[in-house]
């Protein structure tokens, strides 16, 4: 077998046989991660004793997540390739924490975890244990910023991290259970935003391995004419590499990858040329590959005489009853047969011949520093908010419509930052509706499919990012400020409660790395949230759902703030606030609503809005001794009803119109 210069002769298949041997290593370290307690490398036959009291993991993605991992340094090591890794099946979070303890990144952040028998024995305590780390890839594991847990924005963060990284190679491993989800589904066509000029590449790797916990996982069982269809129907080239022969889909792979790194450095040389002689961009056809392989590959074929490789009885634990003896043998067996005497040392130490294998410094992707973003985080040149105040000569008398002077402010945040490339804005179709149309003067729509003439606003170049997904805003900003940048997503307030999860999670991303020192501060997640909950003259309960609010502020201070404009002054001071360095790790919610229901809408009585926006800023003077990474802002604009804010005395409500009237 032969490729673009790799052929399998004698040298290139003892490195095969390393990289064999890497994987094994990793395997290894992940099933010790599920199970082990006490005797990490088997120095004395294994009892019960040296097995956890509670298991808990998975095991069925694990060794494809491995074997990709693998393989991926290589081509980094060997082009020196700025590469990320992001694992949709964040599920597997025993392989991700195996690979960086392998790569020495683990033992770097955390010194107690050493490389030797003694860390070893505290890396599988540790997993899934009281005081220690969870089950999934978290803030806790070197090179993520994709958590496990809830299923389907791997894509989404992938394409988010790849804009504005134009050496940056996302490879993206996308479960086929996760693949069965909406967001995911939608999450392909994020191709059709990503500009090879000026952005980096996201290589999706759809890990088929048959099943989900207890099912079959559909694209698992289509025919792979049609498979390849279907993914050329999303605009990618599929690579198939598939089979159960880990020395064979070693060769398969070393001949995919080779080519599929090619044809990434192919589009991006051919793209930046003609931009270069001013030639129409045309959308590339990116690669992606297809990995079949069992289901908890390399674990036992049977346990208790029925079917555990390759079925889904091995996607979690394959065996949890440890009581039997007999499960406890065939534990030891299945450990023994990755021969960790080959693989480590002495000491416990990775064997050199195999630690080679691992790229160097910030090359390892458990180390890019694209994976803790607030390393690369650069503050945004801001102007000057009061410069596009509105006058106001006398209490109540002037009018104006808050979020256009919002926009106008926003245009100009975004031509002092042209050049540096770190600041985008999100819409699901709604940028103009929602008043920011002045962006448009500075920058287009970001659109890389087809554009036609009359199209209005659309370019390639574009950094308004518009798509008619809440899930693909969301994912894509935090993708984006989870590498070291900038941005502000407006949504209708009716709509937002789609994201009500994705908001949770990171979330609790940003209150986890709140205590891990070494993860820095990343820029805040600032919303705006528009449409009037309380005034429907067309859409009618359609459109009517205020809850956001309320889900958001369950949340700690410490991640979040709630910010009430009442008027357009305001909002431009709130949204200053929002993108200046002090507000790096917020979580934030711009919304605007008409001021004349906040006393109906929070309960009836003479709570001003004036009293509420003390009670939800009292969280404020609790975190003063954290100011340097200050939670996020939820914030809500006033307004007369029609979209302009009428001016009045601090405090005092504008009066209703309407039946309910009452007055603050």
């Amino acid at each position: 077998m032969e490729h673009k210069g790799w052929t399998m002769n004698q040298r290139n298949l003892e490195f095969i046989r390393k990289m064999d041997a890497y994987w094994r290593a990793a395997n290894y370290l992940s099933v010790g991660q599920i199970y082990l307690y006490k005797n990490p490398l088997l120095r004395e036959p294994l009892s019960r004793e040296h097995i956890k009291p509670r298991l808990l993991g998975h095991w069925g993605t694990s060794p494809g997540l491995n074997f990709l991992y693998v393989h991926l340094n290589r081509v980094i090591r060997r082009d020196d390739l700025n590469m990320l890794f992001i694992t949709g099946p964040g599920h597997g979070g025993p392989s991700l924490v195996a690979l960086a303890y392998l790569e020495g990144t683990y033992s770097e952040v955390y010194p107690h975890i050493s490389q030797d028998e003694e860390g070893m024995r505290k890396l599988f305590k540790q997993f899934s244990f009281p005081g220690g780390i969870p089950s999934h890839v978290a803030p806790e594991t070197p090179g993520s910023i994709h958590e496990g847990g809830e299923l389907g924005y791997a894509l989404s963060h992938a394409f988010g991290a790849a804009f504005d990284n134009p050496d940056l190679i996302v490879a993206c491993v996308v479960g086929d259970g996760e693949a069965e989800t909406g967001p995911l589904a939608t999450g392909w066509h994020g191709n059709k935003f990503l500009n090879p000029v000026r952005d980096g590449c996201v290589l999706p790797i759809l890990h088929l391995n048959g099943y989900k916990i207890a099912n079959p996982c559909f694209l698992a069982r289509i025919p792979q004419d049609e498979l390849r269809k279907l993914f050329e129907g999303y605009g990618y080239k599929p690579f198939f590499v598939e089979g159960n022969d880990p020395e064979q889909l070693h060769q398969d792979l070393v001949v995919v990858l080779d080519q599929v790194v090619a044809e990434i450095h192919q589009i991006w040389a051919e793209a930046r040329s003609a931009s270069s002689a001013n030639t129409t961009l045309k959308r590339p056809t990116w690669p992606m590959i297809v990995f079949r392989t069992p289901k908890g590959w390399t674990c036992p074929t049977e346990i208790d005489g029925r079917k555990c490789e390759d079925y889904w009885r091995s996607h979690q634990v394959p065996m949890g009853d440890m009581d039997k003896p007999s499960h406890v043998a065939i534990l030891e067996q299945w450990l023994k047969s990755y021969r960790p005497e080959e693989l480590f040392d002495e000491s416990g130490r990775l064997m050199p011949e195999l630690a080679e294998l691992s790229p160097q410094g910030d090359r390892r992707m458990s180390a890019n520093p694209h994976a803790n973003g607030g390393k690369l985080l650069k503050d945004l040149l801001l102007p000057d908010f009061r410069q596009y105040a509105v006058d106001v000569p006398s209490p109540g008398v002037t009018l104006a419509e808050a979020t256009r002077l919002q926009g106008k402010y926003l245009r100009d945040v975004m031509k002092l930052n042209l050049n540096s490339r770190n600041f985008r804005i999100f819409s699901p179709d709604e940028n103009n509706s929602n008043r920011w149309q002045d962006i448009l003067e500075v920058t287009d729509r970001c659109f890389v499919a087809d554009i036609y003439p009359d199209d209005d606003h659309l370019s390639p170049d574009g950094r308004v990012m518009e798509v008619l997904s809440e899930h693909q805003c969301q994912g894509w900003l935090e993708g984006y400020l989870l590498t070291g940048r900038h941005g502000f997503f407006s949504c209708y307030e009716a709509f937002i409660h789609i994201i009500d999860s994705m908001f949770n999670q990171h979330a609790k991303w940003l209150k986890v790395c709140n205590h891990i020192p070494w993860r820095r501060p990343i820029a805040s997640l600032n919303y705006l949230l528009s449409s009037h909950v309380w005034r429907q003259d067309h859409n009618g309960f359609s459109h009517q759902d205020p809850g956001f609010i309320d889900h958001v502020v369950n949340k700690k201070a410490e991640i979040i703030r709630v910010y009430l404009p009442p008027d357009a002054n305001t909002l431009l001071s709130v949204t200053n606030r929002a993108l200046s360095p002090q507000s790096q790790l917020c979580q934030r919610d711009c919304r605007r609503q008409a001021a004349g229901c906040a006393v109906a809408e929070y309960g009836p009585g003479s709570q001003t809005l004036r009293g509420w926006h003390q009670h939800l800023g009292m969280g404020e003077q609790r975190s003063r001794q954290r100011a340097w990474r200050r939670p996020g802002m939820l914030r809500r604009c006033s307004d007369t009803g029609d979209g302009r804010s009428r001016w009045t005395p601090a405090g005092v409500l504008p009066r209703s119109e309407g039946p309910g009237d009452q007055r603050g």
